[in-house]
């Protein structure tokens, strides 16, 4: 099974990957098949189950679900023109996507969030079907939105087992476990960078990754600065401020004074960090990194780097970037990025790994030296719970973004301090993640029913 850098990172819009973006990927995949089918609908429904229902609206399920099922689709988002939709199917209660005829769809009865026991297959479920005038089923999906805006039938689930992760792949370097990738790169010669590239080339020409690839940055760039350059107070119902801009203006405003401390620098990385995830909590563009939630700290450490690492250059940031997949496709394809799943630290956990691994990359490190960042970015996030109050991508995922990266940042350095040797290998700390989550209450895992979601006023 092969990730490419493309799946790690995905343009799409806030403030969930498995929670806004998977819904209307979703939506868009039921009307595909609709498309596809013999019958003419009449009407849809829709029933969220799991942490889709607890933790929706906070995450605008709602209004992604509506979306995908009037023909959205996360990476060509247009808000006015979705505003639009929405305020039609409140008036209306109708839905006209791209290549269907109208079809009911009430979203006050036609959109259900079951807050009873999560679906088989994944905490984050989903049912979509279309109706016949008399209300009976014509077509039926079950959905799974698995983390990063990733999309599974139930069938798809349900088949990817052991023989299918087994499957032998097409490329080059196939890397499922970073034993492997760390043997590989020494047989090879090559860097992780290089092997990842020689993947990516089977299935897109040089040009095409490299155009992929630049648009992934420019991406991430244009949100962390249009975070710099906003204020005001966040949607929601929190009232919780934005506070990059302002930082970010002080801290322009000490420079040159000679009065700053060292550990200023931290302020500056988490600035970084909260301005994109200060975005993603407007629904603003974002890229997947892995997820909506942690899309904050692998940019900040990119803008780290590019501004305050001397010798540091934008041309090897495709380099950084594929890095940085390799280490993610390693983690979820071993355990999970999906917060629903395994709780925070495989979101801002898995983050901060891919982060810190691109970061040593760029500085010159070994595969050994970037296994390792990886390792204990990682091993220093195990356990962290996902508890968002009023099931917001606000508190205390901002802030978390901010510590995911100057986490990132120390695990690079210590790791380019040592010769690559070190105790807990990375593939012992996915297990040890997977496991974790595994065993993690679901209160902790996006439901908002435990943690700082239940301690702390939500208004």
């Amino acid at each position: 099974m092969f990730l490419s850098v493309f799946d790690i990172f995905k343009v799409g819009v806030g403030p969930s990957s498995s929670h806004t973006m998977g819904p209307m990927v979703a939506g868009a995949r039921f009307l595909a098949a609709l498309r596809a089918s013999p019958f003419h609908a009449y009407a849809l429904r829709a029933r969220l189950h799991g942490s889709l229902a607890f933790t929706g609206k906070g995450h605008a399920t709602d209004r992604a679900t509506i979306l995908g099922l009037a023909g959205f689709a996360p990476d060509t988002y247009a808000h006015d023109a979705a505003e639009t939709v929405l305020d039609e199917n409140r008036r209306l209660k109708t839905l006209t996507p791209p290549g269907l005829a109208a079809m009911q769809f009430d979203p006050e009865a036609d959109l259900v969030f079951d807050y009873g026991p999560a679906l088989e297959g994944h905490a984050n479920g989903m049912v979509i079907e279309a109706l016949d005038a008399e209300g009976d089923v014509l077509l039926k999906e079950v959905y799974y939105s698995i983390g990063g805006g990733f999309v599974l039938t139930e069938a798809e689930h349900s088949a990817v087992d052991d023989k299918a992760l087994n499957t032998p792949s097409p490329v080059p370097y196939p890397f499922r476990k970073a034993d492997e990738m760390l043997h590989m790169a020494e047989s090879s010669g090559k860097t992780i960078a290089q092997m990842k590239m020689a993947n990516e080339l089977k299935f897109r020409s040089p040009s095409e990754v490299d155009a992929g690839l630049a648009r992934i940055w420019q991406v991430m760039a244009d949100c962390l600065n249009r975070g710099l350059a906003n204020d005001g107070i966040l949607p929601g119902g929190l009232k919780v401020r934005r506070r990059a801009k302002a930082i970010h203006e002080a801290l322009q405003a000490e420079r040159g004074m000679n009065l700053t401390a060292p550990h200023v620098i931290n302020d500056w990385i988490s600035t970084y960090a909260m301005a994109v995830n200060e975005e993603n909590a407007a629904g603003g563009q974002v890229v997947t990194a892995p997820t909506n939630g942690a899309a904050g700290v692998l940019p900040a450490v990119i803008r780290y780097w590019l501004d305050h690492v001397p010798g540091a250059t934008q041309s090897r940031v495709g380099e950084f970037l594929l890095t940085a997949a390799a280490i993610g496709g390693i983690i979820k394809t071993n355990a999970s990025i999906s917060g629903a799943e395994c709780g925070c630290q495989a979101e801002v956990g898995s983050a901060a790994a891919m982060a810190a691994a691109g970061l040593t990359a760029v500085l010159g490190g070994s595969p050994a030296q970037i296994e390792n960042a990886a390792e204990i970015a990682l091993e220093h996030h195990l356990g962290m719970t996902c508890d968002p109050v009023k099931g917001l991508v606000q508190v205390p995922c901002i802030e978390r973004n901010g510590l995911g990266a100057i986490k990132a940042i120390s695990a690079a350095s210590l790791a380019m301090r040592g010769d690559g040797t070190h105790f807990v290998p990375l593939d012992a700390a996915i297990e040890t993640m997977r496991q974790t989550g595994r065993d993690m209450h679901e209160h902790y895992k996006e439901t908002s029913l435990g943690g700082l979601a239940v301690n702390v006023p939500n208004c």
